[in-house]
C-alpha cells in the first residue's frame, strides 16, 4: 500500500510517501481501506519528534479517518466487511489501510459524506470527553472555547450550543470570529479585545475549553464564575505560568485536563460508546457538522501540514486517500 511516513523529525518536508507492507488486524481490531484521514494538530507534533506514538501503535502519523472495513480480526461481532466506518485510531491513518481497535470505530453517521467523517473523530472524541464528561457543560451554563475557529473550536461550539449552553469563542480575525458567529457562538477578536472583560460581563465563565496554556491560564482564571471549570487540552503557548492560587480557592474554581491518545482503549471505547448514543443522533438531526476548510492528497501530506501550520484554517483539514463516497 501507498501510505505517508516521517523521515525524521522535522519540517513538512519530513513527510514523504512509501510503500509499505498493508496491516493484518488482530484480535479486536478490523482493518479499514481509507478513503479520507484527518490532520490534526498531534500530527505536526508527532512530525517535529514531540509526541511519540504509544507502544504498539503504527509510527505512521493520522489519528482518524473513514472508509470501509476491508478484513475484521478475530473476537469482533457487530462489525461487517464492507461498512462504512469512521475511526480514532492510535496512528497509521495516512496510508490506503489502516487499523483500527473495533471498539473506537463508528458508523458514518447518516447523511454525512467519507469526507467529513474522515476529520470527525478526534475531535468528537476530544470534544464530547472533555466539554461533556470531564467539564459537565449543561443547558444554561456560559461555556467559552479558545480557537474557535479550529476543528476542535467549531465542534465545540455546536456541541455546547445543541447542549443549550451560551457560547463565546476566541479567534484571530475577522473571518473566524465571523464563522464562530455562524455557529452560534458570541466571537471575540483576541487582537481587538479582552475576552476576560467581555466574558465577565455575562457573568463569567461556567466551563472554559483551553488549548492555549502559558499566559492564558490567569487570564482563565480571571474570567471563571464561582465554581467554574477549566479545561486544558493543549499549550501552543507554552507549558509553564503563574497564577495566584487565591483565586482558585476563592472562587472554588476546578482545573483539570486531559490528552487522548495515551488513555486506554478501554477508555476511549466508553468514549465512542457516549458518542454513538447522544453525539451521532445530533449529527444525523443536524444540530452538529463538521466544517471541512480544505482537502488535499495523501500524496501532498507536506501542504496539507503547511496549511496546518499557517493557523489560516477554519475547522478540519482533510487528505483524500483512497476511494470516495
Amino acid at each position: 500500500m501507498t501510505a505517508v511516513e516521517i523521515a525524521e523529525a522535522g519540517g513538512p518536508e519530513q513527510l514523504r510517501p512509501v510503500r509499505t507492507a498493508v496491516p493484518v488486524p488482530g484480535h479486536g481490531q478490523v482493518l479499514i481501506r481509507v478513503a479520507y484521514a484527518g490532520v490534526n494538530r498531534p500530527d505536526v507534533l508527532q512530525r517535529r519528534g514531540l509526541y511519540a506514538p504509544p507502544p504498539g501503535a503504527s509510527p505512521l502519523p493520522g489519528l482518524e479517518a473513514s472508509g470501509h472495513i476491508a478484513a475484521i480480526g478475530p473476537g469482533v461481532v457487530g462489525l461487517a466487511q464492507g461498512e462504512a466506518v469512521c475511526a480514532l485510531l492510535p496512528g497509521g491513518g495516512y496510508a490506503e489501510y489502516a487499523l483500527a481497535p473495533a471498539a473506537h470505530v463508528l458508523a458514518v453517521p447518516a447523511g454525512m459524506t467519507l469526507q467529513a467523517a474522515g476529520c470527525l473523530p478526534e475531535t468528537a472524541f476530544t470534544v464530547w470527553s472533555n466539554v461533556v464528561q470531564r467539564g459537565g457543560l449543561t443547558a444554561g451554563e456560559v461555556f467559552l472555547v479558545h480557537g474557535g475557529s479550529s476543528g476542535i473550536g467549531t465542534m465545540a461550539i455546536q456541541v455546547a450550543k445543541a447542549l443549550g449552553a451560551r457560547v463565546f469563542a476566541t479567534a484571530g480575525s475577522d473571518a473566524k470570529c465571523a464563522a464562530c458567529e455562524a455557529l452560534g457562538a458570541t466571537a471575540i477578536n483576541y487582537r481587538e479585545a479582552d475576552f476576560v472583560t467581555v466574558v465577565n460581563e455575562a457573568g463569567g465563565a461556567d466551563l472554559i475549553l483551553d488549548m492555549v496554556g502559558g499566559d492564558y491560564m490567569a487570564r482563565n482564571l480571571a474570567a471563571m464564575a464561582e465554581d467554574g471549570r477549566l479545561v486544558m487540552i493543549a499549550q501552543l503557548r507554552g507549558i509553564k505560568t503563574e497564577v495566584n492560587l487565591s483565586t482558585i480557592m476563592r472562587k472554588r474554581l476546578t482545573v483539570t485536563g486531559s490528552t487522548l491518545r495515551p488513555q486506554s482503549d478501554r477508555a476511549k471505547g466508553a468514549i465512542a460508546s457516549a458518542l454513538r448514543t447522544h453525539l451521532w443522533p445530533m449529527i444525523e438531526g443536524g444540530a452538529v457538522k463538521v466544517l471541512i476548510d480544505s482537502e488535499y492528497p495523501l500524496a501532498e501530506a507536506t501542504e496539507a501540514h503547511r496549511r496546518m501550520e499557517s493557523s489560516e484554517h477554519i475547522g478540519k483539514i482533510a487528505l483524500r486517500v483512497g476511494a470516495g463516497d
